[in-house]
């Protein structure tokens, strides 16, 4: 991996698309060459962790019924029967079948903030950076969907931002309905969701806590 160590900059706007000036972003951070192999790991590990675990079907030791031979062993032409909850017979247990287990699979962490720093910076040309979301100023659908108009964010959109701050109230309400529109705590930054999204909205506060927890 080769880091590029000059300062990314960017344009800081409000939400009605005006700039309001250039923020600096940490080229430790946003600025790294993307590293596909650590990113799919982190992917794979993500999706694994995911998974419940609690297929399970029974085995013929398990399964009710069967305690009687169904036949006698010979004379009567058929093959060999011990029990009618054989593997063979409908209602029989299933053998090799899914039994309750675990798929967890660990990465070490500098995988892990790796995988989340070549996702940012794979995602920069689309990465629209704003100051927060104070002009929303009422929790309405409308609203909030003329903002990503005048931000010019389509597609798949994800929104980082901390939703219990002041200035963005309003921001969980308005955006609940709009299919095509995900919303993430900077705490919860994933490399899925990052991958999955076509437009990354993030604000400066966000910004600023992404880049203290991953350029250590």
């Amino acid at each position: 991996m080769t880091e590029n160590t000059k300062t990314q900059t960017v344009k800081l706007l409000s939400t009605s698309g005006s700039q309001l000036g250039e923020l600096s972003l940490d080229g430790k951070v946003f600025g790294v060459e993307p590293n596909i192999h650590v990113m799919h790991l982190a992917l794979k590990r993500q999706l694994n962790n995911a998974r419940r675990g609690t297929a399970c079907a029974k085995t013929r030791a398990e399964v009710s019924g069967g305690g009687k031979k169904p036949w006698k062993q010979k004379g009567t032409g058929r093959a060999r029967a011990g029990s009618i909850r054989s593997p063979l017979f409908a209602g029989g247990g299933v053998v090799f079948g899914p039994k309750p287990r675990s798929y967890e699979t660990n990465l070490p962490q500098k995988a892990r903030k790796l995988a989340l720093k070549s996702a940012l910076s794979a995602k920069l040309e689309a990465m629209t950076v704003v100051k927060d979301f104070s002009e929303l100023t009422e929790a309405k659908t409308k609203a909030m969907a003329k903002i990503l108009k005048d931000l010019n964010a389509q597609g798949k959109i994800l929104i980082i931002a901390d939703l219990k701050a002041e200035e963005n109230k309003n921001l969980a309400l308005s955006a609940r309905n709009l299919a095509n529109v995900k919303l993430l705590l900077p705490s919860n930054l994933n490399v899925k969701d990052l991958i999955e999204a076509d437009s990354l909205i993030v604000c400066e506060a966000a910004i600023n806590e992404i880049t203290e927890r991953l350029a250590k």
